[in-house]
């Protein structure tokens, strides 16, 4: 987990948390849909969830998605209510299906074309009025908005809330070498800076970050110099902020200020990170316990849900 994931997403996880009732999944099934290790993928799992856990996300909103098999049941129905056209054009499949021909394998799975109904299962078997989400998944909610608008008129009851989004008032947090660009792991390590970096590593990312390139129009802040007054305002240094934008709007703004400032928020950020994380990677079989636990808890939720999908949908229950 680097900042630009927690200042662009898991913060407002962890607010919303104490407003909402909710439901963070860590999404294996999505995991299957490029080529990926078994193994690696089962340890990428139980890494996520302590980073979760560890940045403020409680046990008892998480859960794996595999441990809850109805969102793939879910996906199923989804499927026979998705317009073909509408999940053909779903930007990130094209970006990801070109990524993949570019590669020696060339393999593009139907799971990675299919993922967008899936992730709409993901959504509605909660119910949920809202999801948190980054404008770039705007179009997959519009999806699941019409996949349930689409099941609510062929049964003929608004079974299925159309949910909303909630977007993050942190705006995308760009990457240190260049602010051209969002942070991301996917560029190499320069390029983003990591939520459990230890103290010097993270200083010398901030002290070395690209701050003016000469090319900005007269009168308007450069793209690196804002980036830093970004992740400073998303780590709450409220005071900090005004007062080097005091600085700079009075043209009296040193750089190597504004980086210790953003520096120190970082490092005091990442001590208390590791900390709790050191803490729940010492007992590990713990955590596993505690989210299977959580986990059985949600899949009650989905269950219901499944139970009243079918019987709208004129499938079979048990009790049929």
């Amino acid at each position: 987990m680097h900042y630009g994931n927690y200042f662009g997403a898991v913060k407002n996880w962890v607010n919303l948390q104490e407003k909402y009732e909710c439901f963070y999944g860590v999404v294996d099934y999505h995991a299957m849909t490029m080529p990926y290790s078994p193994k690696k993928l089962r340890e990428n799992t139980w890494d996520l969830i302590i980073n979760l856990l560890a940045t403020g996300i409680k046990p008892e909103h998480l859960f794996i998605q595999s441990l809850v098999p109805e969102h793939v049941e879910l996906c199923w129905v989804f499927n026979c209510f998705a317009s073909f056209g509408q999940v053909s054009r779903m930007t990130q499949f094209k970006d990801k299906s070109a990524q993949s021909e570019e590669k020696a394998e060339g393999f593009i799975s139907v799971g990675l074309y299919d993922y967008p109904v899936l992730q709409a299962a993901d959504i509605l078997i909660y119910k949920a009025d809202y999801v948190p989400v980054g404008k770039d998944q705007e179009q997959h909610l519009e999806l699941s908005r019409n996949i349930a608008q689409r099941f609510n008129n062929q049964v003929g009851k608004e079974y299925f809330v159309l949910p909303e989004s909630l977007y993050t008032e942190t705006p995308s947090i760009k990457s240190p070498a260049d602010p051209s660009k969002k942070m991301s792991k996917s560029a190499g390590e320069k390029h983003y800076i990591n939520v459990f970096a230890d103290e010097n590593r993270i200083r010398k990312q901030v002290k070395s970050a690209v701050t003016d390139t000469g090319d900005t129009p007269e009168g308007e802040m450069s793209a690196g110099v804002s980036n830093l007054f970004e992740i400073l305002k998303a780590s709450g240094k409220m005071e900090a902020h005004a007062s080097l934008m005091a600085d700079y709007e009075a043209g009296a703004l040193r750089y190597v200020d504004l980086k210790e400032q953003v520096a120190e928020a970082l490092v005091e950020q990442s001590n208390g990170f590791r900390a709790k994380k050191a803490e729940l990677e010492a007992d590990k079989k713990a955590v596993k316990e505690l989210i299977k636990e959580s986990s059985a808890t949600i899949r009650r939720e989905a269950q219901n849900t499944i139970r009243e999908v079918k019987e709208l949908a004129g499938l079979m229950n048990v009790k049929n």
